[in-house]
């Protein structure tokens, strides 16, 4: 066969008979069809507050999950407008989640821990014109209807509401009333799913705002497709078919971890605790459907472990705990691989990433709560200095993290500048080390650091170091500002109520191991370390209440 030249630029057109490949557009409706098509007898389970169960097959909420696209439809809902929800993780809320991302529109999700005032304005923000809502969030549906937003209409799923009563007149009905009431209008093969491009919106989710206002992240179903593929290696999520995946972490945070598009994806169980993330609820939840696989954040898993050790029970099904959102102490890593007889998974992610950057492996030799792991393939990695600029040497050195990748955001939602430098890489806000293997250690948030005497203190030094003491469940520093230095550091304690230890005793580990001028002046006790909406430590509640002198 006679090769022609190329042409200017250095591309050949090919030709008809050159043979090419499938368009298979990677649209996220895909993973819950090859559930109910190929797992159809999978279930997924939600947990009720009467302590029960509502189990269904993929294949019914695959049925169901296109009656809700119907319905949508049928109120005008068109492909690319937001549809909200406010929603705990349940079976209900996942078919709205599919139903809603099936035909085209996007997914908004709220987090009921914030105020109405906030998640007024996101909706505001999004112009969402329906809001799906678990039944027992109508008071705070109510409070926020009393703030201007442009929704048209209101869905109640998970049960009857107290109250169905919107302030702006906004009309509400039972999710279950809509449907049964549609008729033909909300078939299940009413409308088709798929059909539109690959890089088209598939949710939107705000930032926590833990250092500064929140900001809207949109998904593609490209980039929650891909992220999908990169949490199913062994090294990574590692779900099998055979799993039961408890899935405490919140839909509304970050995607849920990508945890309603994986599970279906293998076609393992898929097991949702509804309103209650206690210890005993979990212990019991986790028992009945025999879980093997849990997800969430330290804060959960400490109160499970805390359950296990007052009530002696255990949980022998469960092997694996995978932990984001913040790093973990690595006492509460070995107490929690202690009490529930698992192994702990640390990963870090943030909204930006959709969420997941880093996994570390099950097996991985040597495992310290301090690394999050490796990045999967589609995910890179760059350290730079405080001006942007690649540290020459990229294996352990300090440095100010970005990331780059498929699966990451390019610009915010409503911001016409990116939110990437020239070369594509995300400012993330951490302070990190990788090492020589290639695993991240993140050393501390960029925001967290306290300038004291012109000297930079790192927080998350001293946070590692007395969370590793087994009287400690949690511990923070934040500055505090200083007439001579600027800003000084105190320690802030929530200690185990069996096992006393002096302000002393709490800061003697530090002495030998950080400079003498980064061991705090103060030590605060706090019954109850404050938690924000997304499960970390609340930093900013914590520097609003201490932070002053």
């Amino acid at each position: 066969m006679t090769r022609l030249p190329c042409p200017a630029g250095g591309v050949a057109t090919p030709a008809a008979t050159d043979g090419t490949m499938q368009t298979f557009a990677l649209t996220l409706d895909k993973f819950l069809e090859h559930a109910a098509k190929w797992h159809a007898g999978a279930e997924v389970v939600t947990a009720r507050a009467d302590g029960a169960a509502d189990r269904q097959c993929y294949a019914a909420v695959r049925t169901r999950a296109r009656r809700v696209s119907a319905l949508l439809a049928a109120r005008g809902v068109c492909a690319g407008e937001r549809v909200a929800t406010l929603a705990w993780n349940s079976r209900a809320h996942l078919e709205a989640w599919y139903g809603i991302m099936g035909m085209g529109s996007v997914c908004h999700t709220l987090n009921p821990r914030l105020a109405p005032a906030q998640l007024a304005s996101q909706l505001q923000q999004s112009a969402a014109r329906l809001l799906i809502a678990s039944a027992d969030l109508a008071p705070l549906v109510e409070a926020i209807t009393a703030h201007p937003t442009v929704l048209g209409g209101i869905l109640f799923i998970d049960g009857v509401p107290d109250a169905a009563r919107t302030r702006a007149g906004v009309p509400a009905q039972l999710l279950e009333t809509a449907l049964a009431t549609a008729g033909d209008e909300a078939a299940g093969d009413a409308v088709v799913w798929g059909g539109f491009p690959e890089t088209a919106p598939s949710a939107l989710c705000f930032t926590s705002g833990t250092t500064g206002a929140p900001k809207g992240v949109t998904y593609t179903h490209r980039s929650s497709y891909l992220h999908t593929l990169h949490m199913l290696p062994p090294d990574a999520m590692g779900i099998t078919a055979s799993d039961a995946v408890l899935a405490v972490v919140p839909m509304f945070h970050a995607n849920g971890w990508g945890l309603p598009f994986v599970v279906p994806a293998v076609g393992g169980k898929l097991v949702l605790p509804g309103r209650r993330a206690d210890g005993a609820s979990l212990a019991a939840l986790i028992r009945s459907e025999e879980v093997t696989v849990a997800a969430g954040v330290s804060t959960v898993w400490l109160g499970l472990a805390e359950h296990l050790e007052a009530s002696g029970q255990d949980l022998p099904t469960l092997t694996r705990v995978l932990v984001g959102g913040a790093p973990l102490a690595p006492a509460l890593m070995e107490r929690l691989e202690r009490q529930l007889g698992v192994t702990v998974q640390t990963s870090w992610g943030m909204t930006e990433l959709s969420p997941t950057g880093t996994m570390s492996p099950p097996s991985q030799p040597g495992r310290r709560a301090s690394a999050s792991g490796r990045p999967s393939v589609g995910v890179d990695l760059l350290l730079t200095d405080a001006h942007g600029r690649p540290l020459p040497e990229q294996r352990g050195a300090e440095g100010y993290l970005r990331v780059r990748g498929a699966s990451v955001v390019e610009r915010y939602f409503g911001h016409a500048a990116p939110a990437t430098d020239a070369g594509g890489w995300l400012d993330t806000g951490d302070l990190a080390r990788i090492e020589p293997d290639g695993s991240l250690l993140i050393t501390g948030r960029a925001k967290d650091l306290i300038k004291s005497g012109g000297e930079w203190i790192n927080p998350a030094e001293i946070e590692a170091i007395v969370g590793a003491l087994p009287q400690v469940s949690l511990a923070a520093v934040i500055g505090r500002p200083d007439p001579k230095w600027g800003e000084r550091p105190i320690l802030l304690v929530e200690t185990r109520r069996d096992q006393p230890i002096s302000d002393q005793e709490l800061l003697a580990p530090l002495r030998g191991r950080v400079a003498s001028w980064c061991i705090p002046d103060t030590v605060v006790r706090v019954p109850s370390m404050p938690v924000a909406p997304t499960g970390k430590i609340d930093k900013m509640r914590l520097r609003t209440e201490y932070g002053r002198p």
